[in-house]
């Protein structure tokens, strides 16, 4: 890593725990971000409790703060996460960078594996999962619907482990091949497996249930891994990132 890249990440106002756990020499960075922080800012109320705690540039699509002589200093965002769900999510200190790795996204060549909590247990150790979604906004929040749009939602899932206890809980990975608003949260919800802890999409009752005993109140959706090459300034670059899994997954009994 250049000079100006070790001095530059370090000087990065990032948000409350968010963990910088993987840069390469180009300026790609993977950060682990947790349950709870904004992937970028709504309006300057939101800044304290983003990725990073700066004003966002909408259009851009970057961060923009000074650094400690008054210079201006940029990150720009490539990826989001809902705030409730915790994990990988990928920002550049160069904006060609950053629209290279978002073509990425685009054209499916990112391996993105996600971990989840969800009440019940799958009908099959493994499926391919298929759906046409609805992405609309209602009252300024995105809201998604299986079975009534036009866009094509794909992922593969696996079972890790399940409960035996009531309500049972399973353990599942799941790895999608497209990026929809809300996409994994409303897949397993359609097949009567809501993620523990989802507010919107999730089983309300459970959910209470299931804090009332102990666990934490969080949504248990988390990107795992992120893994793809891109080819930058003439060159191809291998990158791959890892989040171990919050500890409250481990606080769950199997």
């Amino acid at each position: 890593m250049s000079a100006a890249a070790e001095a530059f990440w370090p000087a990065v106002p990032f948000g409350p725990a968010v963990l910088r756990v993987a840069v390469d020499g180009n300026g790609l960075a993977a950060l682990d971000k947790p349950e709870g922080v904004l992937s970028h800012p709504n309006s300057s109320r939101d800044e304290p409790r983003s990725l990073v705690m700066a004003r966002y540039d909408e259009n851009e699509e970057c961060y923009e703060w000074q650094g400690a002589g008054g210079e201006p200093r940029r990150l720009w965002l490539i990826n989001r996460l809902d705030s409730a769900t915790s994990g990988l999510i990928l920002a550049a200190s160069d904006g060609a960078l950053a629209l290279e790795v978002r073509s990425q996204f685009r054209r499916r060549k990112i391996r993105k594996v996600y971990q989840a909590l969800v009440f019940g247990k799958p009908r099959q150790p493994s499926e391919a999962w298929r759906d046409f979604l609805e992405v609309r906004k209602q009252g300024g929040r995105i809201r998604t619907a299986p079975g009534a749009g036009t866009i094509p939602a794909e992922c593969r899932m696996k079972l890790l482990r399940s409960s035996p206890d009531t309500p049972r809980k399973s353990l599942i990975q799941l790895e999608p091949s497209t990026g929809r608003s809300h996409q994994l949260r409303v897949q397993c919800a359609k097949r009567g497996l809501p993620i523990v802890g989802d507010r919107t999409y999730g089983n309300f009752a459970e959910n209470r249930t299931f804090v009332k005993g102990g666990g934490a109140k969080r949504m248990f959706l988390h990107c795992l891994e992120l893994e793809f090459e891109y080819e930058f300034r003439g060159k191809k670059t291998a990158f791959s990132a890892k989040a171990p899994l919050p500890a409250e997954f481990g606080q769950v009994d199997f």
